[in-house]
C-alpha cells in the first residue's frame, strides 16, 4: 500500500464538474493498493498517517500531528501509484490491486480514518476526478507499507 501525503491549506475533488469533497487545513492523501494488501496493512498505514508529525508548531518545527491542528483529511484512490515504468514508455499497472480489493480497502480506510479525524472527505473510486489543492510548504511525504515492516 502506498500513501502520497500532501500537507495542504485546502483541497477539493470534483467529478463531472461538481465538488464531491473538500477540506481546509489538513492532508490530501492519494491511496494506492496492491494485490497483497490487507486490512492489517491498512491499519498500520492509518496509524502512521494520523500520527505523522508534519505540521509546524509555535517554533516553526514540524512537530504537530493532524489532531493537534484540528486538521482534516481528503482521501483519493489512485491506482497509478503502482505504475511500473521499467519497460518502454507506457506504464504497466499489473502491480495495482484489482478494483474489488482496492475499493474494499479504500472504503475501509475511509471508515477507519473517521474514528481518528472528525472531518474525512473522499473522492469517487474509479471516477475521472479533478483535484485542486494548495500545497502547504510544499510538503509531500510518500508512505509505503513495505517500509513499515
Amino acid at each position: 500500500m502506498k500513501f502520497v501525503i500532501q500537507r495542504v491549506q485546502h483541497a477539493s475533488v470534483k467529478v463531472d464538474g461538481q465538488i464531491i469533497g473538500s477540506i481546509n487545513k489538513g492532508l490530501l492523501v492519494f491511496i494506492g493498493v496492491t494485490h497483497t494488501d490487507t486490512k492489517m496493512v491498512a491499519d498500520k498505514m492509518i496509524k502512521k498517517l494520523v500520527n505523522m508529525r508534519i505540521f509546524k508548531d509555535e517554533n516553526n518545527k514540524t512537530n504537530l500531528a493532524l489532531h493537534d491542528v484540528n486538521g482534516q483529511l481528503l482521501l483519493i484512490s489512485q491506482f497509478t501509484l503502482y505504475a511500473d515504468c521499467k519497460k518502454g514508455n507506457r506504464p504497466s499497472f499489473v502491480n495495482a490491486g484489482s478494483p474489488d480489493i482496492a475499493n474494499d480497502l479504500y472504503k475501509y480506510i475511509i471508515k477507519s480514518c473517521k474514528e481518528y479525524v472528525p472531518v474525512v472527505e473522499e473522492g469517487s473510486f474509479g471516477a475521472d476526478m479533478k483535484i485542486e489543492l494548495l500545497n502547504d510548504g510544499p510538503f509531500t511525504v510518500i508512505l509505503d507499507s513495505d517500509d513499515l515492516y
